[in-house]
């Protein structure tokens, strides 16, 4: 008998044995064995609030017909989620994968509203984070408005910077509740405080403008009462013109 031989077959079949172990080691359960038991939704927390909740985005797929509890995983197309709640004017991105156990998890991305536009021509619709329009909807949260002539590349272009300035002070962001855009484009604010309009002039060195503002309720009006004038103008440089409520007097200072 040829020992070396024999000796050498059995290792070559343990060798191979082994391989085989690990290679199935390595290989998923058969997918068709695992039932889809739980969806969960994880919504992205964004500074800002926006539409969605986790019954939405389940309200979405079902509209779009998708059973997916109870269903074998090796069935439900992740990629085919994405690309429905990706449809939805609502959300900016979707991400869907199976984890361990039957679960589908889902995370979402929502677009962000920062102002609702309601113009002079009838328009009604949003402006996002990103500048970007969006349609209205039968959602509703607590948005600063925007009135008056105002177009779709206007809202995009100027008044969402605009808002978007107004926002990130928090001073301002519970102040201003409303921003009315005049014919000639020129800014007018209407604040939660006070019985007065803001005129603000053209949108630009608007950071400047709020600015002097500010200093003006803070050792103006505050000593001469925050009902006193019916219209405050920072549209100049260096100066604050002042319109004194029931007479028709500008007083500068």
């Amino acid at each position: 008998m040829d020992w070396k031989k024999i000796i050498i077959i059995a290792l070559d079949t343990v060798i191979g044995v082994y391989l085989v172990l690990v290679m199935m080691s390595f290989i998923k359960p058969d997918e068709a064995e695992d039932i889809c038991t739980d969806i969960h939704i994880n919504i992205c927390k964004e500074s800002e609030e926006g539409f969605l909740s986790e019954k939405d985005v389940r309200k979405i797929l079902g509209q779009a017909k998708l059973s997916l509890l109870s269903q074998p995983m090796k069935l439900i197309n992740t990629r085919q989620i994405e690309e429905i709640l990706q449809g939805n004017d609502l959300i900016e991105n979707a991400e869907c994968y199976k984890a361990l156990d039957g679960v589908l998890c889902i995370n979402i991305k929502q677009r962000i509203p920062i102002v609702r536009v309601m113009a002079e021509n009838g328009d009604d619709y949003y402006v996002d984070s990103h500048h970007e329009v969006m349609p209205h909807s039968n959602y509703t949260c607590d948005l600063l408005i925007a009135t008056g002539h105002i177009s779709k590349h206007y809202a995009s272009k100027v008044l969402a910077p605009l808002a978007a300035t107004i926002l990130k002070d928090n001073f301002w962001r519970n102040q201003v509740e409303q921003i009315n855009i005049l014919e000639d484009h020129s800014v007018e604010l209407v604040p939660r405080v006070g019985e007065h309009i803001v005129y603000l002039g053209q949108p630009t060195k608007v950071a400047t403008k709020l600015e002097r503002l500010r200093k003006f309720y803070r050792y103006g009006l505050n000593e001469a009462g925050w009902n006193r004038y019916s219209r405050i103008s920072v549209e100049f440089d260096n100066q604050i013109i002042c319109k004194k409520n029931k007479v028709k007097k500008a007083q500068i200072w």
